[in-house]
């Protein structure tokens, strides 16, 4: 797709973590498709597990948007196809409006200003009354470039907790339209686990859980004013965030391995690649004629032992070394690619042993945070010195690693030096680091 488009956008926030926004935004975008409304969804920052959930609520491709991680061509190419053929886009925020990689970048209110797009906040009004508008007030009038037009208030209480915080809203905080106000509602929290989540793809009740958040949604939002403030931002074009490692590319996919952006695949697939699945936990091997094997993040901590006995997907990714074929992992992918991975239990299983490695997740300790990565090693990612932005989330501890060159030298959001990551022989590589996109050239 080239040529500029107005792509028609509202965002979903809040002022903290756990205020209810992505069960809401599901209601809203599963509610909306009920309705016939084509509808599609953006979500803002490096997370795998909510635009997986919001796809299954659109029948759609979700694609991440982050202000800090994308160049500003990548963050146009991600609303243009979100917003191919939709008639709205919802973007979901991340944590509260204005919070971010740091202090001054990457925060959901970052995007507001970008696309113009007008903020509707999830505020969660138990034990507050007056001080519900209060909090709504503040937000609305803390910068001039953000727009919060509409608020829905979630797990209120009595009607008469109700009445006070409409009374309040009217009279003290009349520019910002209250949209809905949801009752506490049972069975409505999502699963979780220590990365978040469980994926959509394991959770059994999904769908239903989505539907009854529509149906909350439908009678206690007003969702034609909601969408109705909706407004247009002229993005245009397709890019690549990362070079296509090969003509073909075989990516694994399964309940192991589903953390890969859309936005990746989709570029890789404009530049021209070829790609198709296969499943590791079903032992299957990469499609022999493949040039590049990618096995993304995921969980394969959670399926060590199936992926220990999975031979023929072992001996596929051994093949496809052996032939010159480029295999890359990122974070359990390049876990997998190592000797061996010690579950929680302290169970050791034997991995693929394509590169020098040993991870347990016996001795827990979480890394997390924006990387900045420079290349130092001469891949099919880019040459010597291309410098990229990523994402890193584990708990994996290094029993062994090297000897090896390694891939990056890392920072992270602040520029503080976490030192080098990742691990290169012969044509497989890999690292911790989830790559989001490239580093605009200053």
């Amino acid at each position: 797709m080239t040529g500029p488009s107005a792509v028609r956008g509202l965002i979903v926030a809040a002022p903290s973590s756990g205020s209810g926004k992505t069960v809401v935004t599901l209601g809203l975008l599963a509610h909306l498709k009920r309705t016939g409304v084509a509808a599609a969804s953006l979500k803002a920052g490096p997370d795998y597990i909510d635009p997986a959930f919001h796809a299954r609520a659109t029948g759609r491709d979700c694609f991440n948007f982050d202000t800090w991680a994308m160049r500003p061509p990548t963050l146009s190419a991600a609303a243009t196809h979100a917003g191919d053929g939709a008639g709205v886009v919802v973007c979901e925020g991340v944590m509260g409006l204005f919070d971010g990689a740091s202090a001054d970048e990457g925060a959901t209110s970052d995007i507001a200003r970008l696309t113009g797009w007008p903020v509707v906040l999830v505020v969660d009004a138990r034990a507050q009354g007056a001080s519900a508008a209060a909090l709504v007030k503040g937000f609305a009038t803390f910068r001039d470039n953000v727009r919060v037009e509409g608020v829905i208030f979630n797990r209120v209480g009595s009607e008469r907790h109700q009445r006070v915080i409409r009374a309040v809203m009217e009279r003290d905080v009349p520019d910002v339209r209250v949209l809905g106000m949801i009752p506490s509602h049972e069975g409505l929290a999502l699963p979780s686990r220590h990365l978040g989540l469980v994926q959509a793809m394991e959770h059994d009740g999904l769908d239903a859980a989505i539907q009854r958040a529509a149906t909350i949604v439908q009678r206690h939002v007003d969702v034609d004013a909601l969408t109705a403030m909706a407004t247009g931002w002229n993005a245009e074009g397709t890019v690549a965030p990362l070079p296509p490692l090969a003509q073909r590319i075989a990516v694994a996919r399964d309940e192991a391995f589903a953390f890969a952006y859309p936005m990746v695949l989709e570029g890789w697939r404009a530049k021209g690649a070829q790609i198709s699945f296969f499943s590791p936990l079903q032992d299957q091997a990469p499609a022999p004629d493949a040039g590049a094997v990618y096995l993304p993040g995921g969980y394969p901590e959670l399926h060590a032992y199936r992926l220990a006995s999975a031979d023929r997907f072992k001996t596929g990714l051994s093949e496809a070394a052996r032939r010159g074929a480029f295999v890359y992992g990122e974070c359990g992918g390049y876990m997998v690619l190592g000797r061996g991975m010690t579950d929680a239990d302290g169970t050791p299983h034997v991995m693929a042993g394509l590169l020098p490695l040993s991870t347990t997740f016996a001795e827990r300790k979480l890394h997390l945070g924006y990387r900045r990565l420079k290349l130092i090693a001469d891949t099919p990612l880019g040459p010597v010195h291309g410098r990229y932005r990523g994402h890193e989330f584990h708990y994996a501890t290094v029993k062994s690693e090297g000897p090896a060159p390694n891939l990056f030298e890392a920072l992270d959001a602040d520029d503080r030096d976490v030192g080098r990551m990742g691990l290169v022989n012969g044509t497989v590589f890999g690292s911790f680091a989830h790559l989001i996109d490239r580093e605009a050239k200053s």
